[in-house]
C-alpha cells in the first residue's frame, strides 16, 4: 500500500492517509479480506503519530472500510459496493458544493467553475 503524506497540505494528515487508503480500496489495489499494516508499522512508515494513525483506522472502520480482529489487527472489509459507493458520493458531493461555494465568493460564473471542474478531471 502506498500512502504520500504532503505535511505542507491544508488537508489534515489524518484526512490525507483515510482518503488514499479509501480510494486504493475501492480501486481494488487493496484486497478484500487483506490485512492492513499494524496501527504501529503504518505510524513508524509515514513518520507520524501512532494517534494519528489510530484516528484513521478508528474512522475507517466506523466508515466500514476495514474491520478490526481481536488480536490480529485490521483487514480490509468485505465490500458492500452499494454503501461504498453512495458514501464516497455523499463526500464527493460535500466536496463539490464547497468548491462552487468558493468559486462564486470568489466571483466566478459557472462557466468558470465548470471549466475549472473540467480541468482539474483533466490532470487527475
Amino acid at each position: 500500500m502506498k500512502i504520500i503524506v504532503k505535511n505542507k497540505s491544508d488537508v489534515p494528515i489524518y484526512e490525507q492517509i483515510e482518503t488514499q487508503i479509501k480510494q486504493q480500496i475501492l480501486e481494488g489495489k487493496v484486497q478484500e479480506d487483506e490485512q492492513m499494516p499494524s496501527i504501529r508499522q503504518l505510524a513508524r512508515d509515514l513518520k507520524i503519530s501512532v494517534i494519528t494513525t489510530t484516528r484513521v483506522y478508528n474512522d475507517l472502520a466506523e466508515e466500514g472500510f476495514i474491520v478490526s480482529v481481536a488480536g490480529k489487527g485490521y483487514y480490509v472489509a468485505p465490500r458492500n459496493n452499494d454503501l461504498l459507493r453512495e458514501r464516497m458520493l455523499c463526500e464527493m458531493e460535500e466536496g463539490l458544493e464547497k468548491a462552487v461555494r468558493n468559486g462564486r465568493n470568489a466571483g466566478l460564473t459557472d462557466d468558470e467553475i465548470v471549466a475549472v471542474l473540467r480541468r482539474f478531471m483533466e490532470e487527475s
